[in-house]
């Protein structure tokens, strides 16, 4: 099924505002000269505001676009990333768990009316831009897992006829014309829950709670190839130009997306190191482990570049992103963890910011320009990224 009726008008304003706003986080923002405290001094907050009930979950919980800061749960509510300036609160406006997918100035969830569409939504105002379905009654409970700059990614249900639902597929949905593109289904008893996904030109990626990690084509939705991992991975994957690594347990794997080669996987003492959060920023895989040593990797080779053990004082990161020159971390399920700053040089330890809450919540962060946003429990708290 394509856009409703009306459709047209939406999808107009909506690649309008695509080809002004261009790709997420490059507009400029005035305002972004801070100055940086002294070494161990963690910065000033440059606003804090509180989150809705209901805000947990996947990694993008927050998520921004541009200069707008958006937090799952109820109400969607966008702030001013620059001010912390409420733009609009929508109430019912995602569904419960609903990962924050942002592309081209553009949020997409699945429609709150159950009715197996995905819309949207522009960050700034909450206005519906956009609307696809998956056709018919023939589906249920769709849920937007990946999103690039041509394409929606979504996983649905498949409805028998006594409306149970013991299968799935994955969907392509056009950006332009909201047209599903292709819909090929899962292999029988895959679960629907607990995906994590990325996309890297034809290949779409994603681990599930059954202990796969599976890569179709983005341009035949065909599945290419698909693995047995050890251990779940509900947190993160990492692509690097033609590979993607997980955490497995005690393992770092790396897999060629072409054909699911195992490239290389350093000998690990699985019995006690877990590996967290594998992400490649500028070129280098960084992860953590609950030994609390944060690693520098070549995602190429697998070659351990740094390693730092300073952070036995400190909570280990789970989640990293780069910006204003340095690595920032988020910890998690520790009362004396924050968001970590990173020298991206020499890896050293510089700074921590803690709310002084002594919650055990897990911090989630997100970056947007020299600024970022991190979230603990129901408190939002913008940061200089110095």
């Amino acid at each position: 099924m394509g856009l409703r009726p009306g459709g047209g008008a939406r999808r107009r304003r909506h690649r309008a505002r695509r080809e002004r706003e261009g790709p997420v986080g490059r507009r400029g923002r005035s305002g972004d000269a801070f100055t940086t405290p002294p070494p161990g001094t963690a910065p000033r907050p440059l606003w804090q505001d509180g989150a809705a009930l209901g805000a947990l979950g996947a990694m993008d919980a927050p998520a921004v676009s541009g200069d707008v800061v958006m937090v799952s749960g109820d109400p969607l509510t966008g702030r001013s990333l620059t001010t912390g300036k409420r733009l609009r609160s929508r109430e019912k406006a995602a569904v419960p768990g609903a990962k924050l997918l942002v592309a081209g100035g553009a949020l997409y969830l699945a429609s709150v009316r159950y009715d197996g569409d995905v819309v949207g939504l522009d960050p700034a105002t909450g206005e519906e831009t956009w609307r696809s379905g998956l056709g018919g009654k023939k589906y249920a409970q769709p849920r937007t897992i990946a999103v690039d700059e041509r394409r929606v990614y979504v996983l649905a249900g498949i409805l028998e006829a006594d409306h149970g639902v013991e299968d799935d597929v994955i969907a392509a949905l056009d950006i332009s014309s909201g047209k599903v593109v292709r819909q090929e289904r899962r292999d029988r008893g895959t679960q629907e829950f607990g995906i994590t996904a990325a996309v890297s030109g034809r290949r779409l990626v994603h681990t599930d709670f059954r202990e796969n990690v599976t890569v179709r084509d983005t341009a035949t939705g065909r599945q290419v190839w698909t693995k047995k991992i050890g251990r779940s991975n509900g947190e993160r994957i990492a692509v690097h130009g033609d590979l993607v690594v997980v955490a497995d347990g005690g393992r770092l794997r790396a897999f060629a997306l072409a054909d699911g080669a195992e490239r290389w996987s350093p000998a690990g003492d699985e019995s006690y190191v877990r590996f967290h959060g594998p992400a490649v920023l500028d070129g280098v895989l960084h992860v953590s482990d609950p030994a609390r040593v944060l690693r520098a990797v070549d995602p190429s080779t697998g070659r351990e570049r740094r390693r730092d053990e300073e952070l036995l004082e400190v909570a280990h990161p789970w989640q990293f992103v780069g910006a204003g020159g340095n690595l920032h971390a988020a910890t998690e399920l520790d009362p004396e963890g924050g968001i970590l700053a990173f020298d991206a040089r020499d890896g050293r330890l510089r700074r921590t910011y803690d709310d002084g809450t002594g919650a055990l919540d897990k911090w989630y962060v997100a970056a947007s320009g020299k600024r970022l946003v991190a979230l603990r429990g129901k408190r939002l708290t913008a940061l200089p990224a110095i």
